[in-house]
């Protein structure tokens, strides 16, 4: 993507836990559309959360990815 390598976060199991924790996870049971870029050092460094139906800019995240990567 991009040039820009990263790891994902699956929030399988147990269900919803991680987004329950970052205040994410609806009543319905899903999420909210939401990215959370957190550095190698554990710190939240950018936070989107926007409309189920919208889509990101892919070149915001990659330039945030940047940022971070050095």
């Amino acid at each position: 993507m991009g040039n820009v390598s990263f790891p994902l976060l699956s929030d399988f199991w147990p269900h919803g836990l991680t987004a329950l924790k970052y205040g994410v996870l609806r009543a319905e049971g899903f999420t909210e559309r939401s990215i959370f870029i957190i550095d190698k050092q554990g710190q939240i460094r950018y936070i989107d959360i926007h409309p189920i139906g919208d889509q990101p800019k892919n070149s915001v995240l990659f330039d945030e990815l940047k940022k971070i990567q050095g």
